[in-house]
């Protein structure tokens, strides 16, 4: 990030961005993927298995560390990733997680988000918008909360800021800058 000049904030927000461009550009046409579909990252899917879908054999993966550009790419995303981006660009994913919560009834309920979605893959456990995981994990559930705090208040980054073993941490690991120098310009994150 130094290279390009950006701090830990910029970079997580065009990852956001990557993350939906990607699944606008659909390179592997999964059904389902676009504008307001989009959150691939590591996540239980409906694998390990393969299947015919849309006249293409697919590989669904079970638990993957699923990732874009580069993949792997089977088509599943997680409702609780693109909630966990709320603070960095919010401006694309509350429409997102509208989306979520009106085409895939069952991504949530009492507990939270579910970890995932697939809806290109159909059979006897999917639905006609395709598969809905039935698990809930905290580490999932976690950084929905701690996001959803963040971008309400800041309170929990403000919180780790003024921690000292944070900060000493931070620069032992040989980070500088930003607000660990004290420059207000960079103090969202």
């Amino acid at each position: 990030m130094r290279r390009h000049a950006i701090d830990y904030f910029e970079n997580s927000r065009r990852a956001t961005y990557v993350n939906q461009q990607y699944a606008i550009r659909n390179p592997k046409d999964f059904r389902g993927y676009g504008r307001y579909a989009w959150g691939i990252t590591a996540s239980n899917g409906p694998g390990p298995t393969t299947r015919r879908a849309r006249g293409v054999t697919r590989r669904f993966l079970g638990y993957a560390a699923r990732g874009v550009p580069y993949g792997p790419d089977d088509g599943t995303l997680a409702p609780w990733a693109v909630a966990a981006s709320l603070p960095f660009a919010p401006e694309i994913v509350l429409p997102t997680l509208q989306h979520c919560a009106e085409m895939y009834r069952g991504s949530h309920n009492h507990y939270g988000l579910v970890c995932s979605i697939n809806p290109t893959f159909s059979g006897r456990s999917a639905g006609t918008h395709g598969w809905i995981s039935r698990s809930h994990f905290a580490l999932d559930q976690g950084p929905v909360i701690l996001m959803i705090e963040n971008y309400r208040s800041g309170l929990i980054w403000r919180i780790m800021r003024s921690c000292p073993y944070v900060v000493e941490g931070l620069r032992r690991a040989g980070f500088s800058g930003g607000w660990l120098s004290g420059e207000s310009s960079t103090l969202r994150g």
